[in-house]
């Protein structure tokens, strides 16, 4: 891949070093999501798995808020 930029190469790689957090597919009120655990029981929605539009929609499933949820 050819990137074409006025940005250093430092500004584009930073961050290629670091690994991924750790992310766990939940369902929530029937909603399958993916999400960042922040403490027990309580996650930050990293992306919406749900086939269903609607779910997309509504602002309480935005990626980056955060969400309790209670193990099965």
């Amino acid at each position: 891949m050819i990137l074409y930029t006025e940005v250093p190469l430092e500004t584009v790689l930073e961050g290629m070093d670091n690994p991924p957090p750790e992310t766990t597919e939940i369902t929530v009120n029937g909603v399958l999501m993916q999400v960042e655990s922040t403490s027990p029981y309580r996650g930050k929605i990293v992306r919406l798995l749900s086939p269903d539009p609607m779910h997309y929609l509504n602002p309480a499933y935005a990626p980056g808020q955060l969400i309790e949820f209670k193990p099965v």
